[in-house]
């Protein structure tokens, strides 16, 4: 008899369909035995049909309606964030950890490699957005170091690896990143941008992170840093440091204004990271759906752990 945690994936686009296939190709500890959409001709569907996986096109009814609804003890949800609230209260009250991939933020923000092993007992756990999975860990590498007033990320994807869901989110994703660089990344205030590169060919997805901190020793951020990326490596391979951590220090004669914000002294740090996609599904350019479904994958993976410790005692 297995084991295994079945789960359920809502969401048969770009996001859903590669977590289907990460689970299906890696998990140790989860057992994917439905995917549900609303396009009975989405390639997602049909992909999970031709692998074995029941399917319903018929949205979160069509999955309580399916016979595997009973034994499914974990949702990942890859929709919206609008309906993500009607989801969340449908899986709360059948008793079911829902993981959403949305940046709705009804519960939790969880970044696997800064705090992945709190509230994996909550009922509902919000894995932020891709830029917020790839920026996070290096504003909390440099806060444990050092206090961080302000942090500012600005993530550029392809526009190729950007689905309806995605595009239908962004300001959401500005707003949940932003408020995620200050709960789990440790800085005072947040702010996060977006870019959608159209450029051919596709570009891989990078990242900025600047923080400005309370001056601090040098070679004590850049070890924090160097330490926190392995740990993103452990479950995003392709997750690396583009070039040397640069820094600036600003002082009382020399101070740094931000609008908004106002004049600040102390050290700025600037990091520039590049996250290569595992190409599940879509291209190695798409590190954007890559890291986020890997970050869920990771934190399904340790509430399922939890669940089977939990249930042995």
């Amino acid at each position: 008899m297995s084991t295994k945690a079945k789960v359920a994936v809502i969401g048969s686009g770009n996001i859903g369909t590669d977590l289907m296939i990460k689970i299906l190709k890696t998990s140790q500890n989860l057992e994917i035995v439905a995917m549900v959409g609303v396009d009975p001709d989405s390639d997602g569907l049909a992909r999970a049909k031709r692998m074995g996986v029941g399917v319903t096109h018929e949205g979160i009814k069509g999955l309580i309606a399916m016979p595997e609804w009973e034994d499914i003890s974990i949702v990942f949800d890859a929709t919206s964030a609008s309906a993500h609230s009607t989801h969340s209260k449908i899986c709360h009250d059948a008793g079911k950890v829902i993981v959403d991939l949305t940046p709705a933020a009804i519960g939790p923000f969880i970044v696997p490699a800064v705090n992945g092993d709190s509230n994996i007992d909550q009922p509902n756990v919000n894995m932020v957005t891709c830029g917020g999975q790839a920026t996070i860990p290096i504003v909390y590498a440099v806060s444990r170091i050092a206090p961080v007033h302000y942090a500012e990320i600005i993530a550029s994807i392809s526009s190729k690896s950007a689905g309806p869901g995605t595009r239908a989110n962004i300001d959401e994703f500005t707003e949940t990143t932003s408020q995620a660089i200050e709960k789990v990344g440790g800085a005072k205030k947040g702010k996060s941008i977006i870019v959608l590169n159209p450029a051919e060919p596709p570009v891989i997805m990078r990242d900025t992170v600047l923080t400005f901190s309370e001056d601090a020793n040098e070679d004590d951020i850049v070890a924090s840093i160097n330490e926190i990326v392995k740990e993103v490596q452990s479950y995003v391979p392709g997750y690396r440091l583009k070039q040397e951590i640069q820094f600036e220090r600003y002082t009382d004669n020399n101070p740094l204004h931000i609008p908004d914000i106002g004049t600040l002294t102390g050290l700025k740090t600037s990091v520039y990271l590049e996250v290569e996609g595992a190409a599940h599904y879509l291209p190695a350019y798409a590190g954007n759906l890559d890291i986020m479904t890997s970050a869920a994958l990771k934190t399904a993976e340790q509430i399922a752990l939890a669940r089977q410790v939990k249930g042995g005692e």
